[in-house]
Protein backbone atom coordinates (compact mmCIF):
# COMPACT_ATOMS: atom_id res chain seq x y z
CA UNK A 1 0.00 0.00 0.00
CA UNK A 2 1.75 3.29 -1.03
CA UNK A 3 0.80 6.84 1.04
CA UNK A 4 -2.63 8.33 0.24
CA UNK A 5 -3.64 4.86 -1.37
CA UNK A 6 -5.55 3.33 1.02
CA UNK A 7 -6.70 -0.62 1.28
CA UNK A 8 -10.03 -2.26 0.14
CA UNK A 9 -11.88 -5.10 1.88
CA UNK A 10 -12.81 -8.41 0.02
CA UNK A 11 -16.75 -7.10 -0.59
CA UNK A 12 -17.93 -10.64 -2.12
CA UNK A 13 -16.05 -12.42 0.94
CA UNK A 14 -17.85 -10.15 3.56
CA UNK A 15 -21.41 -9.66 1.69
CA UNK A 16 -21.20 -13.77 2.21
CA UNK A 17 -20.17 -13.98 5.42
CA UNK A 18 -22.64 -11.61 6.54
CA UNK A 19 -25.53 -14.08 4.80
CA UNK A 20 -23.80 -16.89 6.35
CA UNK A 21 -24.20 -15.55 9.55
CA UNK A 22 -27.38 -14.20 9.83
CA UNK A 23 -28.70 -17.39 8.19
CA UNK A 24 -28.09 -19.21 11.75
CA UNK A 25 -31.26 -18.27 13.08
CA UNK A 26 -34.40 -19.99 15.39
CA UNK A 27 -36.75 -22.00 12.88
CA UNK A 28 -39.46 -19.20 11.45
CA UNK A 29 -37.92 -16.42 14.11
CA UNK A 30 -35.55 -14.03 11.41
CA UNK A 31 -33.25 -13.29 12.84
CA UNK A 32 -33.14 -14.66 16.05
CA UNK A 33 -29.82 -15.86 17.73
CA UNK A 34 -30.60 -15.14 21.42
CA UNK A 35 -27.33 -14.89 23.79
CA UNK A 36 -26.44 -18.27 25.99
CA UNK A 37 -29.23 -20.38 23.03
CA UNK A 38 -28.36 -23.24 21.10
CA UNK A 39 -28.55 -20.77 17.93
CA UNK A 40 -25.94 -18.27 19.66
CA UNK A 41 -23.41 -21.39 20.40
CA UNK A 42 -23.80 -22.24 16.66
CA UNK A 43 -23.21 -18.76 15.14
CA UNK A 44 -20.05 -18.62 17.88
CA UNK A 45 -18.52 -22.00 16.56
CA UNK A 46 -18.59 -19.98 12.85
CA UNK A 47 -17.02 -17.13 13.48
CA UNK A 48 -14.78 -19.00 15.55
CA UNK A 49 -14.13 -20.91 12.51
CA UNK A 50 -13.46 -18.19 10.09
CA UNK A 51 -10.93 -16.18 12.99
CA UNK A 52 -8.76 -19.42 12.68
CA UNK A 53 -9.38 -19.62 8.64
CA UNK A 54 -8.04 -15.87 8.84
CA UNK A 55 -4.83 -16.66 10.73
CA UNK A 56 -6.15 -15.32 13.92
CA UNK A 57 -5.16 -17.02 17.38
CA UNK A 58 -9.07 -17.65 19.13
CA UNK A 59 -10.21 -18.46 22.68
CA UNK A 60 -12.89 -17.23 25.08
CA UNK A 61 -12.00 -15.41 27.57
CA UNK A 62 -13.35 -15.57 31.41
CA UNK A 63 -16.31 -13.43 30.34
CA UNK A 64 -16.97 -15.55 27.87
CA UNK A 65 -15.91 -13.17 24.95
CA UNK A 66 -14.73 -14.84 22.13
CA UNK A 67 -11.81 -13.13 21.03
CA UNK A 68 -9.16 -13.80 18.00
CA UNK A 69 -5.75 -12.62 17.91
CA UNK A 70 -3.29 -11.51 15.56
CA UNK A 71 0.24 -10.63 17.39
CA UNK A 72 2.44 -8.22 16.48
CA UNK A 73 6.22 -8.61 16.07
CA UNK A 74 7.06 -6.82 19.67
CA UNK A 75 5.45 -9.24 22.29
CA UNK A 76 4.95 -6.05 24.45
CA UNK A 77 2.45 -4.22 22.10
CA UNK A 78 -0.43 -2.59 23.40
CA UNK A 79 -4.00 -4.24 21.55
CA UNK A 80 -5.80 -2.70 18.84
CA UNK A 81 -9.05 -3.71 19.15
CA UNK A 82 -12.26 -3.76 17.01
CA UNK A 83 -15.58 -6.25 17.22
CA UNK A 84 -18.97 -5.81 17.99
CA UNK A 85 -21.89 -8.71 19.11
CA UNK A 86 -23.31 -11.68 17.23
CA UNK A 87 -26.43 -12.01 19.82
CA UNK A 88 -29.59 -10.69 18.50
CA UNK A 89 -32.97 -9.00 20.21
CA UNK A 90 -36.15 -11.51 19.15
CA UNK A 91 -36.40 -11.15 15.11
CA UNK A 92 -34.16 -8.77 14.54
CA UNK A 93 -30.19 -9.58 14.09
CA UNK A 94 -29.71 -9.21 10.25
CA UNK A 95 -27.05 -6.71 10.64
CA UNK A 96 -27.17 -5.38 14.32
CA UNK A 97 -23.66 -6.57 15.78
CA UNK A 98 -22.72 -8.62 13.08
CA UNK A 99 -21.69 -5.83 10.91
CA UNK A 100 -19.05 -4.85 13.13
CA UNK A 101 -17.59 -8.14 14.04
CA UNK A 102 -17.30 -9.14 10.17
CA UNK A 103 -16.04 -5.60 9.22
CA UNK A 104 -13.18 -6.47 11.41
CA UNK A 105 -12.48 -9.91 10.06
CA UNK A 106 -13.14 -8.14 6.58
CA UNK A 107 -10.15 -5.50 7.79
CA UNK A 108 -7.87 -8.20 9.28
CA UNK A 109 -8.11 -10.43 5.74
CA UNK A 110 -7.47 -7.46 3.58
CA UNK A 111 -4.65 -6.48 6.13
CA UNK A 112 -2.92 -9.73 6.06
CA UNK A 113 -2.95 -10.13 2.08
CA UNK A 114 -1.55 -7.19 1.81
CA UNK A 115 1.39 -8.62 3.54
CA UNK A 116 0.76 -6.32 6.44
CA UNK A 117 3.13 -5.98 9.45
CA UNK A 118 1.23 -4.65 12.30
CA UNK A 119 3.19 -2.90 15.35
CA UNK A 120 0.10 -3.17 17.39
CA UNK A 121 -1.39 -6.20 18.23
CA UNK A 122 -5.03 -6.94 16.44
CA UNK A 123 -7.70 -8.37 17.95
CA UNK A 124 -11.15 -9.16 17.00
CA UNK A 125 -14.21 -9.49 19.56
CA UNK A 126 -17.31 -10.95 19.78
CA UNK A 127 -18.52 -9.80 22.98
CA UNK A 128 -20.93 -11.67 24.88
CA UNK A 129 -24.73 -10.73 25.05
CA UNK A 130 -24.56 -7.28 24.15
CA UNK A 131 -28.02 -7.13 23.69
CA UNK A 132 -30.59 -7.28 27.03
CA UNK A 133 -30.41 -11.02 28.37
CA UNK A 134 -32.79 -13.36 30.22
CA UNK A 135 -30.89 -12.19 33.01
CA UNK A 136 -32.00 -8.60 32.60
CA UNK A 137 -28.29 -7.22 31.77
CA UNK A 138 -26.96 -5.97 28.77
CA UNK A 139 -23.60 -5.63 27.88
CA UNK A 140 -22.02 -8.58 29.99
CA UNK A 141 -19.04 -9.49 27.47
CA UNK A 142 -17.93 -6.01 27.83
CA UNK A 143 -18.74 -5.64 31.60
CA UNK A 144 -16.65 -8.10 32.00
CA UNK A 145 -13.88 -6.85 30.38
CA UNK A 146 -14.18 -3.54 31.95
CA UNK A 147 -14.03 -4.90 35.51
CA UNK A 148 -17.97 -3.99 35.76
CA UNK A 149 -19.75 -7.55 36.36
CA UNK A 150 -20.92 -7.51 40.27
CA UNK A 151 -21.55 -10.25 42.57
CA UNK A 152 -25.34 -9.17 42.13
CA UNK A 153 -25.00 -9.25 38.61
CA UNK A 154 -23.63 -12.68 38.64
CA UNK A 155 -25.85 -14.09 41.00
CA UNK A 156 -29.42 -12.79 38.90
CA UNK A 157 -30.86 -15.96 37.89
CA UNK A 158 -32.26 -16.50 34.72
CA UNK A 159 -34.28 -19.55 32.97
CA UNK A 160 -34.56 -22.84 34.92
CA UNK A 161 -32.96 -20.77 37.68
CA UNK A 162 -29.72 -20.67 35.95
CA UNK A 163 -27.39 -18.30 37.90
CA UNK A 164 -25.77 -15.52 35.21
CA UNK A 165 -22.45 -17.17 36.42
CA UNK A 166 -23.44 -20.65 35.79
CA UNK A 167 -24.32 -19.17 32.02
CA UNK A 168 -21.37 -17.58 31.87
CA UNK A 169 -19.22 -21.21 32.32
CA UNK A 170 -21.80 -22.87 30.41
CA UNK A 171 -20.52 -20.36 26.66
CA UNK A 172 -16.74 -21.08 27.76
CA UNK A 173 -16.29 -18.37 30.17
CA UNK A 174 -14.66 -19.15 33.61
CA UNK A 175 -16.00 -16.90 36.44
CA UNK A 176 -13.45 -18.80 38.82
CA UNK A 177 -11.10 -16.44 36.95
CA UNK A 178 -13.13 -13.54 35.77
CA UNK A 179 -10.73 -10.95 36.75
CA UNK A 180 -8.39 -12.26 34.10
CA UNK A 181 -10.87 -10.79 31.26
CA UNK A 182 -10.07 -7.64 32.75
CA UNK A 183 -7.46 -5.53 30.07
CA UNK A 184 -4.88 -2.33 30.94
CA UNK A 185 -3.23 -3.26 27.35
CA UNK A 186 -5.44 -1.75 24.80
CA UNK A 187 -4.69 1.24 22.63
CA UNK A 188 -7.65 1.86 21.61
CA UNK A 189 -10.86 0.39 20.59
CA UNK A 190 -12.94 1.37 17.11
CA UNK A 191 -16.38 -0.38 16.87
CA UNK A 192 -18.43 -0.57 13.25
CA UNK A 193 -22.62 -0.41 14.03
CA UNK A 194 -25.07 -0.14 11.39
CA UNK A 195 -26.73 3.35 12.64
CA UNK A 196 -30.47 2.19 14.02
CA UNK A 197 -32.30 5.71 13.17
CA UNK A 198 -33.09 7.61 10.14
CA UNK A 199 -30.09 10.59 9.75
CA UNK A 200 -28.02 8.97 7.85
CA UNK A 201 -29.97 7.79 4.90
CA UNK A 202 -32.24 11.07 5.04
CA UNK A 203 -29.35 13.11 5.18
CA UNK A 204 -27.42 10.70 2.32
CA UNK A 205 -24.06 10.59 3.98
CA UNK A 206 -22.07 7.76 3.92
CA UNK A 207 -20.40 7.40 7.70
CA UNK A 208 -21.64 8.42 11.41
CA UNK A 209 -18.55 9.46 13.10
CA UNK A 210 -20.45 9.09 16.27
CA UNK A 211 -20.16 11.96 19.05
CA UNK A 212 -20.79 9.86 22.16
CA UNK A 213 -23.39 7.34 23.38
CA UNK A 214 -26.51 8.41 25.09
CA UNK A 215 -26.77 7.63 29.06
CA UNK A 216 -29.73 6.13 29.59
CA UNK A 217 -32.39 6.48 32.47
CA UNK A 218 -35.23 4.62 33.39
CA UNK A 219 -38.34 6.53 36.05
CA UNK A 220 -41.69 4.59 36.91
CA UNK A 221 -44.45 7.03 37.48
CA UNK A 222 -47.31 5.77 38.90
CA UNK A 223 -50.94 7.88 38.87
CA UNK A 224 -53.75 6.59 41.69
CA UNK A 225 -57.78 7.72 41.18
CA UNK A 226 -60.72 5.59 41.80
CA UNK A 227 -61.58 3.16 39.82
CA UNK A 228 -65.79 3.17 38.77
CA UNK A 229 -68.45 1.72 36.74
CA UNK A 230 -67.42 2.59 32.86
CA UNK A 231 -70.97 2.90 32.38
CA UNK A 232 -72.46 4.94 35.57
CA UNK A 233 -69.55 7.13 36.34
CA UNK A 234 -70.45 10.48 34.94
CA UNK A 235 -67.35 11.95 33.35
CA UNK A 236 -67.11 15.09 35.37
CA UNK A 237 -66.93 13.01 38.24
CA UNK A 238 -63.85 11.24 37.82
CA UNK A 239 -60.27 10.22 39.03
CA UNK A 240 -59.58 8.57 35.66
CA UNK A 241 -55.77 7.34 36.62
CA UNK A 242 -55.33 6.44 32.78
CA UNK A 243 -56.35 10.21 31.52
CA UNK A 244 -53.58 11.49 34.35
CA UNK A 245 -51.49 8.82 32.43
CA UNK A 246 -52.23 10.43 29.09
CA UNK A 247 -51.58 14.05 29.95
CA UNK A 248 -48.48 12.79 32.01
CA UNK A 249 -47.01 11.43 28.37
CA UNK A 250 -47.86 14.30 26.46
CA UNK A 251 -46.11 16.75 28.28
CA UNK A 252 -43.18 14.44 28.63
CA UNK A 253 -43.44 14.33 25.05
CA UNK A 254 -43.34 18.38 24.99
CA UNK A 255 -40.64 18.74 27.70
CA UNK A 256 -38.26 16.11 25.79
CA UNK A 257 -38.87 18.98 22.43
CA UNK A 258 -37.55 21.69 24.81
CA UNK A 259 -34.62 20.21 25.79
CA UNK A 260 -32.48 21.80 23.06
CA UNK A 261 -28.86 22.71 22.90
CA UNK A 262 -27.15 19.79 24.45
CA UNK A 263 -26.97 17.38 21.93
CA UNK A 264 -29.19 13.97 21.54
CA UNK A 265 -31.97 14.05 23.70
CA UNK A 266 -35.10 11.15 23.71
CA UNK A 267 -38.43 10.39 26.07
CA UNK A 268 -40.14 7.37 25.75
CA UNK A 269 -42.75 5.64 27.38
CA UNK A 270 -42.80 2.13 25.44
CA UNK A 271 -44.42 0.46 28.40
CA UNK A 272 -48.41 1.40 30.33
CA UNK A 273 -50.79 -0.49 32.72
CA UNK A 274 -54.19 0.38 33.24
CA UNK A 275 -55.79 -1.19 36.65
CA UNK A 276 -57.86 -2.95 37.07
CA UNK A 277 -57.64 -3.44 33.09
CA UNK A 278 -61.02 -4.37 32.49
CA UNK A 279 -63.11 -2.66 29.38
CA UNK A 280 -66.05 -1.45 32.02
CA UNK A 281 -64.12 -0.31 34.12
CA UNK A 282 -62.64 3.44 34.94
CA UNK A 283 -58.83 3.12 35.60
CA UNK A 284 -57.77 3.36 39.19
CA UNK A 285 -54.27 3.18 39.07
CA UNK A 286 -52.03 3.76 35.93
CA UNK A 287 -48.45 3.05 35.64
CA UNK A 288 -45.53 3.74 33.29
CA UNK A 289 -41.70 3.38 32.53
CA UNK A 290 -40.22 6.28 31.29
CA UNK A 291 -36.97 5.72 29.27
CA UNK A 292 -34.91 8.97 29.08
CA UNK A 293 -31.94 8.73 26.59
CA UNK A 294 -29.02 11.69 27.01
CA UNK A 295 -25.52 12.98 25.56
CA UNK A 296 -25.17 15.32 28.18
CA UNK A 297 -25.56 13.50 31.83
CA UNK A 298 -26.94 17.13 33.16
CA UNK A 299 -29.58 17.67 30.85
CA UNK A 300 -30.83 14.13 32.06
CA UNK A 301 -30.62 14.86 35.69
CA UNK A 302 -32.54 17.95 34.67
CA UNK A 303 -34.92 16.40 32.90
CA UNK A 304 -35.47 13.64 36.01
CA UNK A 305 -35.98 16.29 38.46
CA UNK A 306 -38.48 17.93 36.40
CA UNK A 307 -40.30 14.96 35.71
CA UNK A 308 -42.36 15.51 39.52
CA UNK A 309 -43.64 18.84 38.23
CA UNK A 310 -45.08 17.46 34.93
CA UNK A 311 -46.03 14.32 36.71
CA UNK A 312 -48.08 16.49 39.58
CA UNK A 313 -49.75 18.53 37.13
CA UNK A 314 -51.00 15.73 35.08
CA UNK A 315 -52.28 14.24 38.35
CA UNK A 316 -54.08 17.50 39.31
CA UNK A 317 -56.05 18.08 36.48
CA UNK A 318 -57.45 14.45 36.11
CA UNK A 319 -58.14 15.01 40.07
CA UNK A 320 -55.43 12.26 40.87
CA UNK A 321 -52.42 11.82 42.56
CA UNK A 322 -48.87 10.70 41.89
CA UNK A 323 -48.20 7.55 43.50
CA UNK A 324 -44.88 7.04 42.81
CA UNK A 325 -42.13 8.50 40.75
CA UNK A 326 -38.79 6.18 41.42
CA UNK A 327 -35.89 6.23 39.28
CA UNK A 328 -35.10 2.52 38.13
CA UNK A 329 -31.64 2.85 36.94
CA UNK A 330 -29.37 5.75 35.69
CA UNK A 331 -26.17 5.34 33.26
CA UNK A 332 -24.03 7.95 32.34
CA UNK A 333 -23.31 9.31 29.08
CA UNK A 334 -19.60 8.25 27.34
CA UNK A 335 -18.41 10.74 25.21
CA UNK A 336 -15.61 8.70 22.39
CA UNK A 337 -12.32 9.49 21.91
CA UNK A 338 -11.69 12.94 20.34
CA UNK A 339 -8.33 11.58 18.20
CA UNK A 340 -10.21 8.28 16.92
CA UNK A 341 -12.66 10.56 15.70
CA UNK A 342 -10.54 12.28 14.02
CA UNK A 343 -8.81 9.53 13.23
CA UNK A 344 -12.21 7.67 11.50
CA UNK A 345 -12.41 11.27 9.64
CA UNK A 346 -9.41 10.76 8.29
CA UNK A 347 -9.92 7.14 6.57
CA UNK A 348 -13.58 8.23 5.68
CA UNK A 349 -11.51 10.89 3.41
CA UNK A 350 -9.63 8.38 2.26
CA UNK A 351 -12.06 6.23 0.81
CA UNK A 352 -14.15 9.09 -0.46
CA UNK A 353 -16.91 8.35 1.99
CA UNK A 354 -19.04 11.39 3.26
CA UNK A 355 -19.31 11.60 6.90
CA UNK A 356 -21.79 13.58 9.70
CA UNK A 357 -20.93 13.75 13.82
CA UNK A 358 -23.15 11.35 15.23
CA UNK A 359 -24.90 10.45 18.69
CA UNK A 360 -26.20 7.33 19.42
CA UNK A 361 -29.36 6.77 21.26
CA UNK A 362 -28.51 3.08 22.14
CA UNK A 363 -26.35 1.59 23.85
CA UNK A 364 -23.14 -0.56 22.79
CA UNK A 365 -20.53 -3.09 24.01
CA UNK A 366 -18.17 0.64 22.93
CA UNK A 367 -19.30 2.61 26.31
CA UNK A 368 -17.84 -0.20 28.81
CA UNK A 369 -14.53 0.09 26.64
CA UNK A 370 -14.24 3.77 27.11
CA UNK A 371 -13.63 2.84 30.65
CA UNK A 372 -10.64 1.34 29.38
CA UNK A 373 -9.16 2.53 26.55
CA UNK A 374 -10.06 5.37 23.94
CA UNK A 375 -12.88 4.24 21.91
CA UNK A 376 -14.63 5.80 19.20
CA UNK A 377 -17.90 4.10 17.11
CA UNK A 378 -18.61 4.40 13.67
CA UNK A 379 -22.10 4.01 11.98
CA UNK A 380 -23.37 2.81 8.30
CA UNK A 381 -26.58 3.79 7.25
CA UNK A 382 -30.08 1.83 8.21
CA UNK A 383 -32.91 1.33 5.91
CA UNK A 384 -35.95 3.41 6.84
CA UNK A 385 -33.92 4.13 10.42
CA UNK A 386 -35.43 0.28 11.05
CA UNK A 387 -33.26 -2.04 13.55
CA UNK A 388 -34.64 -4.53 15.83
CA UNK A 389 -36.99 -6.04 13.91
CA UNK A 390 -36.92 -8.13 10.74
CA UNK A 391 -37.25 -5.58 8.16
CA UNK A 392 -33.69 -4.04 9.45
CA UNK A 393 -31.18 -3.56 6.41
CA UNK A 394 -28.21 -1.89 5.29
CA UNK A 395 -27.44 -1.83 1.53
CA UNK A 396 -24.25 -4.39 0.58
CA UNK A 397 -22.07 -1.71 -0.71
CA UNK A 398 -22.75 0.69 2.48
CA UNK A 399 -21.62 -1.74 4.77
CA UNK A 400 -18.36 -2.52 2.65
CA UNK A 401 -18.00 1.30 2.81
CA UNK A 402 -17.86 1.52 6.23
CA UNK A 403 -15.74 -1.56 6.31
CA UNK A 404 -13.49 0.46 4.20
CA UNK A 405 -13.42 3.14 6.54
CA UNK A 406 -13.05 0.73 9.85
CA UNK A 407 -9.70 -0.80 7.92
CA UNK A 408 -7.73 2.44 7.09
CA UNK A 409 -8.54 3.81 10.63
CA UNK A 410 -7.07 0.72 12.12
CA UNK A 411 -4.07 1.23 10.01
CA UNK A 412 -3.82 4.91 10.41
CA UNK A 413 -4.11 3.95 14.55
CA UNK A 414 -1.67 1.33 14.75
CA UNK A 415 1.28 3.08 12.50
CA UNK A 416 0.57 7.10 13.79
CA UNK A 417 2.72 7.57 17.34
CA UNK A 418 1.18 10.68 19.39
CA UNK A 419 1.03 13.50 17.87
CA UNK A 420 0.99 12.22 14.44
CA UNK A 421 -0.66 13.64 11.32
CA UNK A 422 -3.53 11.48 10.64
CA UNK A 423 -4.74 12.73 7.61
CA UNK A 424 -1.65 10.64 6.02
CA UNK A 425 -1.90 6.90 5.61
CA UNK A 426 1.42 5.51 6.14
CA UNK A 427 3.69 3.65 3.35
CA UNK A 428 3.23 0.11 3.16
CA UNK A 429 3.47 -2.45 -0.10
CA UNK A 430 0.20 -2.39 -2.79
CA UNK A 431 -2.29 -5.04 -2.09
Amino acid sequence: MHAHRPLRIDRAAFAADIDALAQITEPGRPWTRRSFSPRFLQGRAWLAGRFAEAGLETRIDAAGNLIGRWSANNPHAAVLMTGSHSDTVPDGGRFDGIAGVLAGLAAIRALRAAGYDPVHTFELVDFLAEEPSEWALSCIGSRGMAGALSAKDLASLGPAGESLAAAIDRVGGSIARLDSARRDDILAFVELHIEQGPVLEAEGDDIGIVSGIAGIGRVRARFEGVAGHAGTQPMHMRADAGLALSRFMLALRDAARAVIGVGHFTATVGVAKLEPGGANVVPGAAEAIVDIRAEDDGAMAGFIEHLAIIAGEAAAAEGCRVAALTEISRTRAVACDAALRDTIAAAASSVSATTRPLASGAGHDAAFMARIAPSAMLFVPSRDGASHCPEEWTDPEALALGADVLLNALILRDQAPAGADLNRLPKGRQS
